[in-house]
């Protein structure tokens, strides 16, 4: 990618106080755009804008729960309102609670829903008019290879809402394709996330013994996938999303993620 490749762009980035999101703030102001960061927790948010501006960069922190449903349209209002528009949406604010589903929960899988499938409706609808000014725009979302392509037991909230969220690409991006806005996201495997160390390394390294490429993804392996959606270069692409998994799905068996090295 061509260094300031988003020059001049605004971007709004969900879940951006840590791990994927926050990478993916950084990259993008990296590459010359506006960020806000829209983050859950003020600290990490702040935490996030100061390593971005310390680069050089310029970015603003916005604090919202995306699990309340007046959030995202707030969101979206206020990056107008502090850099005069909006070009580009990465929605990757997640909740990830689990239950068996004998066990289920009214109250978690809403909130897992809210955050995860029905804010995608949210943001896309709050940001429509402003990309349609601009003559066009890019909605990106952080899916996950679990729930369209994998399963893992207790998962099944989390899953189905990634489920949802490539559904919801796919027809908005049909509905939008005219307007010059594309809709596409970015599918992760397992990343070195804060949730995810908190498995431990020993469990880390199995669970890296299992990916064919023999490590866990860094929150950057997504970043730049999500980069290359939001440039002129993917202009003609939507509707899609990009599988960002090491080769973890590859393999019909977990037998035969090692089989090269067995020869």
């Amino acid at each position: 990618m061509s260094a300031n490749g988003l020059t001049g762009k605004i971007a709004l980035v969900t879940g951006a106080g840590r791990g994927i999101g926050a990478a993916v703030a950084q990259l993008f102001a990296d590459e010359g755009a506006c960020v806000v960061v829209a983050t859950r927790t003020e600290a990490s948010g702040t935490e996030c804008v100061e390593r971005i501006q310390k680069a050089g960069g310029e970015a603003w922190l916005e604090t919202a729960d995306f699990k309340e449903p007046g959030a995202s349209s707030r969101a979206v209002a206020k990056c107008v309102e502090h850099y005069g528009g909006i070009d580009i949406m990465v929605h990757n604010a997640a909740s990830m609670a689990a239950d068996l589903v004998g066990d289920f929960s009214e109250d978690t899988m809403e909130d897992v829903f809210s955050v995860n499938l029905k804010s995608c409706f949210r943001l896309s609808a709050a940001c429509l008019p402003h990309f349609r000014k601009r003559g066009g725009g890019r909605l990106l979302f952080t899916s996950s290879v679990t729930g369209p392509r994998v399963a893992i037991p207790g998962m099944t909230y989390y899953a189905a809402s990634k489920s949802g969220m490539n559904g919801f690409i796919r027809n908005t991006a049909l509905e939008l394709a005219r307007d010059q806005i594309t809709v596409n996201g970015v599918e992760p495997g397992f990343i070195r996330t804060p949730t995810l160390e908190q498995m431990g390394e020993q469990m880390l390294k199995r669970v890296a013994s299992f990916i064919p490429m023999g490590r866990i993804g860094e929150p950057n392996d997504i970043a730049q996938a999500m980069l290359f959606l939001a440039t002129d270069q993917a202009r003609y692409i939507t509707g899609q999303t990009i599988v960002v998994d090491g080769g973890s799905t590859l393999p019909e068996s977990p037998v035969f993620s090692a089989s090269r090295d067995a020869e």
